[in-house]
């Protein structure tokens, strides 16, 4: 059996006081690649942001990887963020840092002091999303599938057991966007677990995979082919 990373039990999703998603169930075993879909405003973001702790868990029973969502603590935030690699829509690179200073700020920032430890990592995870050679180059001096490909990069640099994509294509043409999901793809063929928001119905089509839809404040696996 595959080991369970998410576990929520009868969940309700707050925003603002506003209730988005009530009575969520979901179990995701190691592994996995989970899309979810469903309209702007259906609770996608809100979703995710629960998993890494931007949102609180005030009703229902959270846990991803071991830690509990529901007690989870503002000091324990940056160790469960450490096990999980997050990729926004809009990249989040600090523009006025080169690819390879922005990947030393967040390893410092998540502990990380020996210089020659970063640099080798740093060289790693770029290698895997191909950007070893973009290290020294301004985010503005590459496009936006490459700096796509960079927050991915990012994401990876703590080797996390869990990646979550809140629209990691919603700024790309559709070329760069299925080369951002086969990059991600390869990822969780090389055993990380991932969940991706996406309102790109035309990826769901030509890379198919379980998949979950936000409606009427409910979350709800659907057949790919309905979708």
């Amino acid at each position: 059996m595959s080991e369970t990373v998410l576990s929520l039990k009868d969940v309700t999703i707050y925003q603002e006081g506003r209730e988005v998603l009530a009575h969520v169930n979901l179990d995701v075993k190691h592994g996995e690649f989970l899309y979810i879909i469903g309209k702007t405003g259906s609770g996608k973001s809100s979703f995710m942001k629960t998993l890494y702790g931007d949102l609180p868990l005030t009703q229902g029973e959270g846990h991803i990887v071991e830690f509990d969502l529901a007690t989870l603590k503002e000091s324990e935030i940056p160790y469960l963020r450490r096990k999980i690699g997050i990729v926004f829509q809009d990249f989040k690179l600090l523009p006025d840092r080169s690819i390879k200073e922005n990947m030393m700020f967040v390893l410092k920032a998540t502990g990380w002091t020996v210089k020659v430890d970063m640099e080798h990592q740093i060289d790693e995870v770029l290698d895997k999303v191909g950007m070893k050679g973009y290290a020294h180059k301004m985010p503005h001096q590459i496009s936006g599938g490459e700096q796509q490909r960079v927050a991915i990069a990012r994401a990876l640099l703590n080797d996390p057991e869990f990646i979550l994509a809140d629209e990691p294509t919603g700024n790309l043409d559709p070329q760069t966007s299925a080369e951002v999901l086969e990059l991600l793809r390869k990822i969780n063929a090389n055993g990380k677990t991932i969940i991706m928001a996406t309102h790109d119905y035309a990826l769901l089509m030509k890379f198919p995979s379980k998949t979950l839809k936000c409606e009427d404040a409910r979350i709800f696996e659907v057949v790919q082919k309905t979708v």
